[in-house]
């Protein structure tokens, strides 16, 4: 497997993939012509520097890679930060190359939470949307983008042609082995999605450093939000049980909050800050471990 990885980082920011991912499934109430005045998200270079992106993912996302990280991540050895010091830590992944919007993540957190927060939802909602790709601080322990961003798949398993670009997973050592190139792989029918590996990332990341602090919805939307072959395509059913099921519904209710509310307008992140550090206590320890 280690002569597999190819650690090149294709994308240039943090950003290319939410851009694909904007592409690939557009808010159905803008209008195409207005998607066309923000970022040009079928330029050749945006789409062949994601489709190289995802190349080097699927090679490398197997089921001994997701075990290597886990048992190298989930220690949380590597920092001990309060989530204040985390949104800090983050933003030095600011995207200075960005042509349409100078966001750094706060900004980009507070533009998703503000959103859940003006309809009216459920605190914990509201303090999902501010937390949920707190886990990409695993690009500042040196992962590699495909390691840490990109949409999420089972792993152990075959993997679905509904993922994107398919293609690719025949240069996955997974992909011809008989031990997880069936239709249930390592896995069993309805199984649950606990017992099953995702491919390795922010989702599964933050998950498990915050799955004893939010209700059980809130953990579901940090941990498969990124899993497009499911909660778009239903490819996966198979492997999910009732409780899943009832969950990914608010994974869906979710989806639009994160892909749609990307815009140059800053929050006034000075005068919301009391409100999210008063979400953030009643929630979260003070110290976070990653």
């Amino acid at each position: 497997m280690e002569d597999a990885i190819n650690h090149n980082n294709p994308m240039e920011n943090i950003d290319d993939w939410e851009d694909n991912l904007k592409e690939r499934y557009p808010d159905p109430e803008t209008p195409a012509k207005e998607k066309e005045e923000f970022r040009n998200y079928v330029d050749s270079k945006r789409v062949e520097t994601v489709k190289e992106f995802y190349r080097i993912n699927h090679m490398n996302q197997t089921y001994d890679f997701v075990c290597k990280k886990e048992d190298e991540f989930l220690r949380f050895d590597k920092k001990e930060m309060s989530l204040w010091e985390a949104v800090d830590f983050l933003n030095t992944l600011v995207d200075d190359s960005d042509p349409d919007i100078d966001l750094d993540q706060l900004q980009h957190l507070l533009q998703t939470s503000e959103a859940i927060r003006a309809d009216g939802h459920p605190d914990w909602f509201i303090l999902t949307g501010f937390l949920h790709d707190i886990g990409k601080v695993l690009c500042l322990f040196d992962e590699p983008q495909w390691a840490v961003v990109g949409d999420t798949f089972p792993v152990g398993c075959k993997f679905s042609d509904t993922i994107v670009y398919p293609d690719f997973f025949k240069e996955n050592p997974d992909y011809s082995n008989p031990k997880y190139n069936t239709k249930y792989g390592v896995y069993t029918p309805n199984c649950g999605l606990d017992n099953v590996k995702m491919s390795w990332g922010h989702d599964e990341y933050l998950y498990q450093i915050v799955k004893d602090y939010l209700p059980e919805p809130a953990l579901y939307i940090i941990r498969y939000h990124s899993f497009y072959s499911q909660h778009r395509e239903e490819a996966y059913t198979h492997l999910m049980n009732d409780k899943d099921i009832e969950m990914f519904e608010w994974v869906k209710k979710f989806n639009p909050y994160d892909l749609y509310t990307k815009a140059p307008v800053k929050p006034d992140a000075k005068a919301l800050k009391p409100y999210y550090e008063a979400l953030v206590k009643k929630y979260l320890p003070d110290v976070l471990k990653f």
